[in-house]
């Protein structure tokens, strides 16, 4: 070994032994006598010094060649610093050098590696390979390996077997597209990277493991967010002879060991919701609960009085900002145009203070009198000093409008703080969604979700109205996962397909191997996926996954620091059957 212990472990308790490090030099300060070295490695930071008149001259002209990043091997002796660090655990002591030998020069980074670097994300991400020594991101693939620790330990404990499916699958076109893999053995034929192991972990029930769990690569060619990337993670899991209530006891305590185990954080019990009722008072089937601020519909109490906008509205809603009244007009300016940007789309913004003598100021007073004015303020519960803000339109957009505008108001008042999480299930969802465009229904999730029970005969007469047998757990405003319970009947499974517009000839040339394997006892089974970046992310207090891969993709899904994807060779193409080579 080239080192004896790290730069992360000693202490006061070591003073006097002979020690060897190996490191990355992070800082030379040199006083002409004195020299000091911050020596880096995964583990944390030791001091190095060098004192002329004690260490051998040569010693001291190498250590006056390092640079930044110079790979090095120290040795010598634990003492007391006299100046102390409590910033850092090895902060009682230094290394008194007595050997230094260089393992490897390097090149001046093109960054800071620090927290608070002077490289843009870009940059960072061409020279992943020196980011990833910040400490910032060093901790951050600490938590996802915690993360990934932590569910292996509960789902062990609780009967799981963790099982691989195949990378190279079927395409199919439900979902998001495909990211689809040329084979050389069968031209003109291709593989699909799997967007989930959805069908394989069915039949693996199908196959009597009945309790079955993934961490597991997933891919999706879609566009990218700070919340997507072409290639994730998911903790997926199926479980066999259970109804939707155990599926959910059973992943609520999955995440309440993760936040226990990595965060020191107890969780509490995750209310439940309706997808109706989050759509009604939050506007998001992802409401971000830590703070009130709910919808309140005035359509009723708006409509008549001679304000076109509301009267051509189908919906009036609005929510109460307490204590806001104070609001200047500029202010108030700011948040008419932060509904207006295009991205939200609303036309505009009422707003109505309830002032502290018990009087209403509003942008829409020549419309509305005082006892109308009231009338909202007590449909809202809205109290003296308080802020009704207002939209109208058609009733989907503006209630979306109106969730962004909450969520901006509680970014304002400081109502979404780092460190509170306030989790959520919502739970039945319509199992499928029409598109105008195709004249045809789509699963809400996917062709496999099954329809709540007592929904089941209104899917001939009233598809629409049929709820799925699904729930999505949310934390702040995050979806972390989602699942169902799955269709196990195969006349059930007929019909699913049937109203999702497939001839008999296209599910069984996509779906024939799932169909065929429940013809041999498939059991009652539902499970549910993670978004396993997504989870990390929110737990480290990051908007980006990007934080919590080792070697993400960027926004344009390119790989910068390899420079993928690529062109291939004329050769490979033809030999895959995707071009001929030109013989001019």
């Amino acid at each position: 070994m080239l080192r004896t212990h790290t730069c992360g472990e000693l202490r006061i308790n070591h003073l006097g032994q002979k020690v060897t490090l190996s490191g990355w030099v992070r800082a030379i300060r040199d006083k002409g006598h004195l020299l000091w070295i911050d020596l880096r490695d995964r583990y944390g930071i030791t001091q190095l010094l060098i004192e002329e008149g004690k260490a051998p001259s040569e010693l001291l002209k190498t250590a006056r060649t390092l640079g930044r990043e110079y790979v090095i091997q120290v040795t010598g002796t634990v003492i007391e610093r006299a100046s102390k660090n409590d910033k850092i655990p090895t902060g009682d002591i230094e290394i008194a050098v007595e050997a230094l030998r260089v393992l490897n020069p390097a090149e001046v980074p093109p960054f800071l590696i620090e927290d608070e670097t002077d490289g843009g994300e870009d940059l960072r991400m061409k020279y992943r390979y020196l980011d990833l020594r910040r400490d910032i991101m060093r901790r951050r693939l600490e938590l996802r390996h915690r993360a990934a620790r932590a569910t292996r330990e509960y789902l062990d404990a609780q009967q799981f077997i963790e099982v691989e499916t195949p990378v190279l699958i079927k395409s199919t076109p439900e979902g998001a597209r495909d990211f689809v893999v040329p084979s050389r053995l069968h031209p003109g034929q291709f593989y699909a990277l799997p967007q989930s192991p959805q069908t394989f972990k069915q039949i693996l029930m199908v196959a009597g493991f009945d309790r079955y769990y993934q961490i597991v690569k997933c891919f999706r060619d879609e566009d990218l967010r700070a919340d997507r990337q072409p290639e994730f993670t998911q903790i997926d899991c199926e479980m066999s002879f259970v109804e939707q209530e155990d599926i959910l006891q059973t992943f609520e305590g999955l995440v309440k060991h993760i936040f226990k185990s990595v965060k020191g954080i107890e969780l509490g019990d995750f209310p439940r919701i309706s997808y109706d009722e989050a759509m009604r008072l939050y506007g998001s089937d992802k409401p971000d609960i830590r703070f009130g601020m709910t919808f309140v519909e005035l359509t009723p109490l708006a409509q008549g009085k001679g304000f076109e906008v509301f009267d051509k509205s189908e919906l009036v809603v609005g929510i109460c900002a307490t204590g806001c009244a104070g609001y200047t007009r500029k202010q108030l300016d700011e948040l008419t145009d932060f509904v207006r940007r295009p991205q939200i789309g609303a036309k505009g913004l009422v707003y109505v203070k309830c002032q502290e003598d018990g009087t209403f100021k509003s942008s829409v007073d020549k419309f509305f009198s005082q006892e109308d004015l009231k009338q909202w303020a007590e449909a809202m519960g809205a109290q003296a000093g308080d802020l009704l803000l207002i939209l109208a339109g058609e009733a989907n957009k503006t209630r979306k409008q109106l969730c962004e505008l909450r969520l901006e108001m509680g970014n304002r008042l400081g109502l979404r703080p780092e460190g509170v999480y306030k989790p959520l299930w919502v739970v039945d969802f319509p199992l499928l969604e029409w598109d105008e465009q195709t004249q045809r229904y789509y699963a809400m999730h996917h062709p496999f979700t099954s329809p709540k029970p007592e929904d089941i005969l209104l899917l001939d007469s009233a598809p629409g109205k049929v709820r799925a047998n699904a729930y999505d757990m949310v934390i702040n405003g995050v979806e972390v996962g989602g699942g169902s319970i799955r269709i196990h009947d195969q006349k059930l499974q007929k019909k699913m397909f049937q109203i999702l517009g497939f001839s008999d000839e296209e599910a069984e040339a996509q779906f024939g191997f799932l169909m065929n394997a429940f013809r041999y006892g498939a059991p009652p089974h539902g499970g549910i996926a993670f978004g396993f970046d997504r989870l990390c992310a929110l737990m480290g207090g990051s908007e980006s996954i990007r934080d919590f891969i080792a070697f993400p993709k960027n926004t344009s899904g390119r790989d910068v620091m390899i420079e993928s994807p690529s062109p291939i060779a004329p050769e490979q193409l033809e030999e895959l059957g995707l071009c001929l080579k030109n013989n001019n």
